[in-house]
């Protein structure tokens, strides 16, 4: 049976890197929407609602396909889980919720305010 597993954390908190080592699972995150063939990150917030939908489109064609999935996002408040979860429940697959607490280099150029922001509106 499949399993989903939902990393959670600020940038720079290693959701990544966690997710990488949990390997054969296949990862998501939504920044991987922006990522062209090439490897280049340009990231446009106007379609940060288009990224998120491929990216739960994505785990549900895998979690039906029988893949475990792990998908990172920083899931800064519940309700950014729930599709997940429910996903989740709707298909009878298991899944965890797992918080990113590193401190690792902040590979997207989020800047500062953007992080401060995102710490305070944190919903645990």
């Amino acid at each position: 049976m499949p399993k989903l597993t939902l990393i959670r954390g600020l940038p720079g908190s290693g959701k990544s890197t966690m997710a990488k080592k949990m390997w054969p699972f296949v990862h998501l995150e939504a920044d991987m929407f922006f990522t062209d063939e090439r490897g280049n990150y340009r990231f446009d917030a106007s379609k940060i609602a288009d990224a998120h939908g491929w990216c739960q489109h994505e785990c549900r064609e895998y979690l039906e396909m029988g893949a475990d999935v792990v998908v990172s996002n920083t899931f800064t408040r519940k309700w950014e889980m729930q599709p997940y979860i429910d996903m989740a429940t709707e298909l009878g697959i298991p899944y965890e919720v797992v918080t990113a607490t590193g401190k690792y280099p902040n590979v997207h150029g989020v800047d500062q305010k953007t992080i401060q922001r995102m710490r305070s509106r944190w919903e645990n």
